[in-house]
C-alpha cells in the first residue's frame, strides 16, 4: 500500500507525498477497508481538491483493498521536518 501511495506526487514538488510526510495515518480494518489521513504542504495548494482522490485511487489499486476513505487534515500543520532523508536529498535541503 505504501508503494502505491508513493506513486502520488505533488505536481509542484518532485518528491512523492509519502516521502514529503503528507501521509499522517493509514488504518486498515479487518475487512481491508482503508482510512488515510493526509495533509498538504500548504492549505491553499492548487491540487487540494484533487490530491485526496489521487491517493484513494492509488490505494484502491492494491489487490484486496475494500472501501477507501481519504481525509484531508491540517492539524498538525505540515512542516519540512516531516520529510524523510530521501526527500531532503531530492530537494537539496540537506
Amino acid at each position: 500500500m505504501i508503494g502505491a501511495i508513493k506513486t502520488v506526487y505533488d505536481p509542484e514538488i518532485p518528491v512523492d507525498i509519502y516521502e514529503l510526510g503528507l501521509i499522517y495515518r493509514i488504518d486498515v480494518s479487518d475487512d481491508r477497508d482503508v482510512v488515510v489521513d493526509m495533509t498538504l504542504t500548504a492549505p491553499g495548494c492548487p491540487v487540494a481538491g484533487e490530491m485526496p482522490g489521487w491517493v484513494a485511487d492509488a490505494v484502491r489499486s492494491v489487490e484486496g483493498i475494500g472501501d477507501v476513505e481519504v481525509n484531508l487534515v491540517f492539524d498538525p500543520p505540515w512542516d519540512p521536518g516531516r520529510m524523510t532523508d530521501e526527500a531532503r536529498v531530492a530537494l537539496n535541503m540537506y
